[in-house]
């Protein structure tokens, strides 16, 4: 058995800078921290920080008043923003720079008459926070199916916005719809869908012609992880999403000779190192890294936990 270990694969830079950013408050701050939803949608993420005494909230309420309180890197709405100013909790923001860009393109396309057609999946923390921002201004769309049951005038003044972990072709199909509907909507000069999911869906679509199975580390609330698996299997292969090496089952790999394995922007490598491991064990599989593009992005740490840090120096 031959392994195709994709590269680029799992921690983005927006993940790698929320995960710096709570061990870095650890250190500072001892275990006694909040963090308003899972800091990233990782199984294995949430439980290490669990076991080090993070706790893990979804509403504010449930934060002391006067504590110390994370914001996910999903992003969260002005609304969460105020009851945690209300109930004076000392707040660090890891939200990821690039969700950050899709909350300002809101609050600017809004603020100049615009309504904001958001292509995202409903529920998903990153679309909760956006349409925040301007609830009464932003209409959420999913398939081109959604955009056929809207109903504003031809001439209605719209601009389109994106989730940022979509898959490029699903939202394109839908950006498509969009255009052919509304002919003037406009949408921001750089596209939403950030650089780390598109890439990683890239080299799915580059390896997986060449692989039997694909097998994707992720955990299924992982909406960047799932578009990878839904990708492998758009090639006609038997595609997984897995926490990690524990939920591998032999029967998948009965006449399998090429694996593909990469891993969701916030799956963390040492799962990916167990699944070859463990492929490595039970069936002598071989390893072969396929780079299919660089990645050099890196985000510094918030600006409330630099002002923190040196004023405990």
């Amino acid at each position: 058995m031959k392994i195709l270990l994709a590269n680029p694969r799992g921690f983005c830079a927006g993940v790698n800078m929320a995960i710096e950013c709570l061990d870095e408050a650890l250190r500072m701050f001892g275990s006694n921290i909040f963090v308003y939803h899972e800091i990233v949608h990782n199984k294995y993420v949430v439980e290490r920080f669990t076991k080090q005494g993070v706790t893990f909230v979804d509403h504010i309420a449930e934060a002391p008043e006067g504590s110390i309180l994370l914001y996910s890197a999903h992003g969260v709405s002005p609304a969460v923003r105020a009851e945690a100013r209300a109930r004076r909790l000392r707040t660090i923001d890891a939200t990821c720079p690039l969700v950050t860009k899709v909350h300002l393109e809101a609050i600017k396309y809004a603020n100049e008459g615009y309504h904001i057609i958001l292509i995202g999946h409903e529920g998903h923390d990153e679309v909760i926070g956006t349409m925040g921002e301007a609830p009464a201004s932003i209409t959420l769309v999913e398939t081109p199916e959604d955009v056929q049951q809207l109903s504003f005038p031809a001439e209605a003044k719209l601009a389109y916005l994106t989730q940022t972990t979509l898959s490029v072709e699903e939202a394109g199909r839908v950006i498509r719809a969009l255009r052919e509907r509304f002919t003037n909507i406009v949408s921001p000069p750089k596209e939403d869908i950030c650089y780390a999911t598109t890439n990683r869906q890239d080299a799915v679509s580059t390896l997986a012609p060449l692989a039997d199975l694909v097998i994707v580390l992720g955990s299924q609330n992982s909406s960047n992880s799932r578009r990878l698996m839904e990708i492998g299997k758009t090639f006609g292969k038997p595609a997984y999403l897995i926490d990690g090496a524990h939920e591998l089952q032999h029967a998948w790999f009965e006449g399998v000779t090429t694996v593909l394995i990469t891993a969701g922007a916030s799956a963390p490598e040492v799962v990916v190192q167990d699944v070859i491991a463990w492929l490595s064990t039970n069936f002598g599989a071989e390893l072969e890294e396929v780079t299919t593009r660089e990645e050099h992005v890196s985000f510094p740490l918030p600006k409330e936990l630099r002002q923190l840090k040196m004023a405990s120096l």
